[in-house]
């Protein structure tokens, strides 16, 4: 198979599972909410942009529903829904438009690529640049799946009070020294009380430690606990590369949005915005770092990516 085969598959690899990937985080969100005036706009609907977004997300099968018209469900719990943002970054001559689903914590989800278009009427151009955009979620098959029942079942509280109670009488039963187990299970049942709680669901794992900490690094901290962080990988959270049309995003475990990486003249090196901070991102000897200035100070940080 010669070099440019070699590219073709890869790439055909690639786009497939992206596809895959970004198919089962949609299928958990049974609602596309669509706004009436989209941020940066004068009006509502202007240009027409909210309908033809509707109109687009409704045709690929998503169920879509305007802000002020949510289902009884939705209105109970707005994490049913992934709510659209419109990007828009025209200049004078080009309208440029991108797509971002948000979830209810307000965390970026997914962004399609730029779409654009050089038409001179507004509402002709907008309706271009928003369906090119649309080509993002080409060979996506939306299956909404609810999640099972038994995991929106009430919280299981694990307690140990009965268990220290059964070792006081256990105690007792064999030695005889009442009064001094007696005072240890107090001791020990106001410690459990006092020092952790376990919420035990499928949508909830929770270990609270409260009681106060000698250090505030997390590694050492009770191994029992259950954490929700990043996977880590020498001391480096692993972020995951989907591929955009103009580069990657860098996703976490959870999955959020980290960092956007754009095509640069160099294959090996990357414009990358971070919220605010803006850098580069380069390779070095198999590893990758992101280079940015803080207060005029360079800063290199070391990134954990799987491609």
């Amino acid at each position: 198979m010669n070099s440019l085969m070699k590219n073709i598959v890869l790439s055909i690899f690639l786009v497939v599972s992206f596809a895959n990937e970004l198919q089962a985080q949609l299928n958990d969100y049974k609602y596309i909410i669509v706004p009436k005036k989209f941020e940066g706009f004068k009006n509502e609907n202007q240009y027409k942009t909210s309908t033809i977004v509707k109109h687009l997300f409704t045709q690929k099968g998503f169920n879509t529903v305007y802000e002020d018209k949510l289902p009884d469900d939705l209105q109970a719990n707005r994490c049913l829904g992934l709510l659209v943002g419109l990007d828009n970054e025209s200049s004078m001559f080009t309208t440029k438009a991108t797509l971002i689903l948000k979830d209810c914590s307000n965390v970026d989800i997914f962004s399609t690529a730029q779409g654009k278009s050089k038409k001179k009427e507004y509402e002709a151009s907008f309706k271009e640049a928003i369906t090119n955009a649309f080509r993002s979620f080409d060979g996506i098959g939306y299956n909404y799946t609810p999640k099972p029942k038994e995991q929106t079942a009430e919280p299981i509280t694990v307690s140990f009070k009965n268990d220290v109670k059964k070792l006081e009488e256990d105690t007792n039963a064999t030695n005889g020294t009442e009064s001094v187990v007696e005072e240890k299970s107090k001791v020990a049942e106001t410690t459990v009380q006092e020092t952790a709680r376990q919420v035990a669901t499928a949508e909830e794992q929770v270990f609270e430690q409260t009681a106060p900490e000698t250090s505030s690094d997390y590694r050492v901290k009770n191994t029992s606990e259950v954490t929700s962080s990043p996977v880590m990988k020498n001391d480096v959270a692993v972020l995951y590369a989907q591929e955009l049309a103009n580069g990657y995003q860098l996703v976490d475990s959870t999955p959020k949005i980290r960092m956007k990486l754009l095509k640069s003249s160099s294959p090996n090196v990357y414009i990358a915005e971070s919220g605010t901070i803006n850098g580069v991102v380069y390779t070095e000897n198999g590893r990758w770092f992101f280079e940015y200035y803080n207060a005029n100070e360079l800063v290199t940080e070391e990134l954990n990516i799987k491609f």
